[in-house]
């Protein structure tokens, strides 16, 4: 068995662009986009970031809402944005929502993401909350 061990891959034809030939042998992935180019897990309680990828820092801005800045930037700000929250005791019947906060363009940025933090049961409206554990990703271009 060979082993290849690297501390750099570069593309022949682009610097910045591999592809992975798929599980049929008749596709081609571009290694760079499959990637995910950051992720957190964070404390929404007490605002506290317990493991990342690509994050420099949070900022509280309230209930359920915060702002993560990124440490390498996004190439703009069409990327995309997953994440989750999970209430910690189990409230039967309840949808948790982290999305990026919506109403201000800028509060999905290259540079940063501001989220927002929801519950909602089947007897009332959303409303902001800061639950134990929440996490996101982020797939899109490195500036």
């Amino acid at each position: 068995m060979a082993t290849l061990k690297t501390n750099t891959l570069t593309g022949t034809s682009t610097a910045g662009s591999i592809a992975v030939t798929g599980e049929g042998n008749s596709t081609t992935t571009n290694l760079q986009q499959g990637l995910c180019k950051a992720w957190c897990d964070y404390n929404g309680n007490t605002a506290a970031i317990t493991d990342n990828f690509n994050i420099g820092g949070i900022t509280d801005n309230g209930t359920g809402d915060y702002t993560f800045a990124y440490t390498n930037a996004m190439a703009s700000i069409n990327y995309v944005f997953l994440g989750d929250a999970q209430y910690e005791d189990g409230a039967i019947g309840s949808t948790t929502m982290l999305n990026p906060k919506s109403g201000d363009a800028n509060n999905r940025g290259a540079s940063s993401v501001r989220v927002e933090c929801k519950s909602m049961s089947t007897s009332s409206g959303p409303s902001n909350y800061d639950y134990k554990q929440q996490q996101f990703l982020v797939q899109g271009d490195l500036a």
